[in-house]
């Protein structure tokens, strides 16, 4: 991937393209040209200006969730699965996504735990038969990590019962967010129309 880019960047530079490493902060799209103010203070006119800013994992917002990312604490199976090679994981979502990193997981990890806070999933049936299915998953429903402990990386997960309240401990030695994303199109501040989550 990275070697990729390095070569399509090397490609644009060759054809005369100018590339500016800032960070675009507010964009004035009411009239042209549009106006764009960076990170370092700089302003940038342009006739055109193309769009693709991605989006990025949502997170549970714990501080121990925080802590721990890069220490057993992942929103990415395929980047950081192998790295859980004959540990028990624990994967948080009701959704397609999370249904397929958990499957993903079961390639390297002894068991995945999935954990739904609802008593029900989101995703697509097929998804859910396979995941239901998998002799390495075991699915938790109503249940809510409120907090990743360990010593110096992710040890165990305190869960709490959405219906009762209760709390547990789960030992895993990773856990891995699959919630959804978040379009990163604030810096439009609304100017063009998104759609209900928000992506252009």
């Amino acid at each position: 991937g990275p070697w990729l880019m390095e070569q399509m960047q090397a490609q644009a530079l060759h054809v005369g393209t100018e590339v500016i490493h800032d960070i675009v902060v507010s964009a004035d799209l009411s009239q042209r040209p549009f106006r764009l103010k960076l990170d370092s203070g700089e302003e940038m006119l342009a006739e055109t200006v193309i769009i693709s800013t991605g989006a990025q994992a949502k997170w549970l917002g714990l501080e121990s969730e925080a802590a721990y990312q890069g220490f057993g604490v992942s929103a990415c199976a395929t980047c950081d699965g192998f790295f859980f090679k004959g540990e028990e994981v624990a994967v948080v979502g009701g959704g397609d996504t999370a249904l397929e990193e958990a499957l993903f997981l079961t390639r390297f990890a002894t068991k995945v735990h999935l954990l739904v806070r609802r008593d029900t999933f989101r995703g697509s049936k097929i998804m859910v038969a396979r995941a239901q299915a998998h002799e390495k998953i075991q699915i938790h429903f109503n249940r809510e990590v409120v907090e990743v402990i360990g010593e110096k990386k992710t040890e165990a997960l305190v869960l709490k019962d959405t219906k009762s309240g209760a709390t547990e401990q789960l030992a895993v030695g990773g856990l891995f967010v699959a919630i959804g994303h978040k379009p990163n199109t604030e810096l439009l501040g609304g100017a063009l129309p998104v759609d209900a989550a928000g992506y252009l």
